[in-house]
């Protein structure tokens, strides 16, 4: 009878201490937010198929996330959770890039223009009435060709190693401009390893701190992209378009010196491609902009978002809430 006792006293001892260790795990883990689910989706523009990742409250404000070369909506998979708990953020893929579909060159004119004006129509469509826009590589340009058509739409500016000043035009863009000045075959095809693997892993790793934080998922994805049939051609008109952007620099830099909307400037220091002399010139017109230069290279997503994040974060909610 007493080892019956014994036995019992130390069962009921053992469920009133592990009781409160349970509830007070589970009291814990109902202060942890539950991740934001992110929706992905389509839209037919113009008989295009426009692809795009969006997340957050239908009623917050919209940011409006804005890709780069080689890339697609693909690099901001990681900051959409981050910001769509307080945001709508919406992230396309161009025509010819990511998931979006990609139509013939004979039939559609792959430009800056006509990314722009895609974008331009399935924000209305999306009825984004005004947004923060977040640009980077080529999406400056897309970004800014819109504040053109629309400043009145624009929030606020996150610049991220996209240029608007020929500063930024360093060495990389020599061979480009060479293509840009005389339009040659032999030009173009000596542009063709800007979208070879070993160029897209150069993109993603070059200039990174500590390149263990690089994913390869990044450009094994990319590159399975680039060498869909057609796409190597699509780029390579990209990059001859590309031309038409910088005399459209003054009306850009016109546009923050009229409008002059909340600036937060994150820029990767190491970029080959839009290296920091491009940072630094928007100072002339935005100088209120914030700036931060990282230690890192093209893509700081990929690196730096521990330290991007809290600093996009942190601007969103004190210059663009409020819209």
């Amino acid at each position: 009878m007493r080892k019956l006792l014994l036995a019992a006293m130390l069962a009921t001892a053992s469920l009133t201490t592990v009781a409160p260790t349970t509830m007070a795990a589970y009291a814990a883990s109902e202060t942890v937010r539950a991740p934001v689910p992110v929706h992905y989706r389509t839209e037919n523009i113009d008989g295009i198929d426009v692809f795009y990742r969006e997340a957050g409250p239908a009623d917050a404000p919209v940011v409006l996330l804005l890709h780069g070369f080689p890339t697609s909506s693909h690099m901001f998979r990681n900051l959409i959770p981050l910001l769509a708990d307080r945001y709508r953020v919406i992230a396309p893929d161009y025509p010819g890039y990511g998931q979006s579909a990609s139509p013939d060159r004979s039939k559609y004119k792959y430009t800056f223009a006509a990314a722009a004006d895609i974008v331009d129509k399935l924000m209305s469509k999306l009825d984004a009435k005004s947004y923060a826009m977040y640009v980077m590589d080529y999406g400056a340009p897309v970004g800014y060709r819109l504040a053109l058509k629309h400043p009145e739409r624009v929030t606020g500016l996150i610049i991220q190693n996209g240029n608007a000043y020929e500063e930024g035009l360093k060495t990389f863009w020599d061979p480009i401009k060479t293509y840009w000045s005389d339009g040659s075959t032999k030009s173009r095809e000596a542009l063709a390893g800007l979208v070879m693997l070993e160029t897209t892993k150069f993109q993603y790793t070059d200039g990174m701190e500590d390149v263990s934080r690089i994913s390869p998922d990044n450009w094994v994805h990319d590159q399975a992209l680039l060498d869909r049939p057609g796409n190597k051609d699509i780029q390579l008109d990209m990059l001859y378009d590309y031309r038409t952007n910088v005399p459209l620099y003054p009306d850009f830099q016109n546009f923050f010196r009229e409008r002059k909307p909340p600036t937060l400037i994150v820029w990767g220091k190491n970029d080959f491609i839009f290296p920091e002399d491009g940072a630094h010139p928007y100072l002339k017109d935005l100088p209120d902009a914030e700036v931060h230069i990282l230690n890192s290279g093209h893509f700081i997503l990929e690196e730096k978002l521990d330290v991007a994040a809290p600093l996009i974060n942190d601007f969103l909610d004190r210059e663009v809430a409020k819209h």
